[in-house]
């Protein structure tokens, strides 16, 4: 997340103790400027120096969002990510104009001919309504700076033709919702970038370890929260994970506009939801 003022200023205070917060509840790596972060809301400069305080604070590797709907954005973003010291980019399909699978793989080959990090393909079709298909990335997981893909479908079944249509490749399929974490690992799954992580760190590190051992285990405890990653994601969004963070006691800041904070319903309804945690 990117924690905001109340006035909608970045906080960088706040952002540099969130990195702390998650990373010591078990977190592997850094995610600035990914959806969850409304870095579809933040000036170009914001994104650098928000990636550049989440480097300076991490411990851990820096996965930074660098997509943007053209080439030359993508491009600027992603070298000024690897100026300031992240490991790899993570790049969202371009949206707005609607773009066939072909023209989708032959930006990408163009991003990661040029890219000076390690580039992650990212498809989030809720968002942007354009979806990478297995196919597509098939092809692509041959390019040698194209290293996985964040998979934000939630679609279990086109996440498991993505993880065997990349199996012989060194490729590491991710996959971004919370609530098919330990399905997503059993399909051959390298981990999660989930918004659920920012919530409950601890319990997406624990599914993850607990697959390894006892894969039924992991599903079960993965169940437990499918509701509050629900909540968190498709009912009250944005708003409502910052508040639940918030909540908890996480530095997780105050939404931009035009996202508004959610009514005390909502509250209610997710008071219940983080109560065991």
């Amino acid at each position: 997340m990117t924690p905001f003022t109340q006035e909608g200023d970045l906080d960088e205070p706040a952002l540099r103790e969130l990195v702390g917060w998650v990373e010591q509840r078990g977190v592997d790596f850094h995610v600035p400027c990914g959806s969850n972060s409304e870095a579809e809301l933040m000036t170009s400069t914001e994104r650098t120096r928000v990636i550049e305080i989440v480097v300076e604070e991490a411990s851990v590797p820096v996965l930074a969002g660098t997509g943007s709907p053209g080439l030359r954005e993508t491009l600027e973003a992603t070298e000024a990510a690897a100026a300031v010291g992240a490991d790899a980019a993570l790049v969202v399909t371009p949206f707005y104009f609607n773009h066939d699978q072909s023209t989708l793989e032959t930006y990408y080959r163009a991003v990661a001919d040029a890219a000076p990090l390690p580039v992650y393909l990212y498809s989030v079709p809720g968002y942007t309504d354009v979806r990478l298909q297995p196919e597509t990335v098939e092809t692509l997981a041959t390019h040698d700076n194209i290293v996985g893909m964040k998979d934000s479908s939630g679609d279990v079944a086109e996440f498991i033709r993505l993880a065997n249509r990349t199996e012989n490749a060194d490729f590491q399929p991710v996959v971004g919702s919370g609530s098919v974490l330990a399905q997503a690992l059993d399909a051959g799954g390298s981990g999660g970038v989930l918004a659920l992580a920012n919530i409950a760190p601890a319990v997406c590190s624990e599914i993850f370890q607990l697959h390894q051992e006892d894969p039924e285990a992991a599903r079960e405890l993965n169940a437990g929260f499918v509701e509050l990653n629900r909540a968190i994601t498709a009912t009250y969004g944005i708003a409502g994970l910052k508040w639940a963070m918030r909540a908890r006691g996480a530095p997780a800041g105050h939404v931009r506009s035009p996202h508004q904070p959610i009514d005390e319903p909502a509250k209610s309804a997710l008071e219940s939801l983080i109560a065991d945690l």
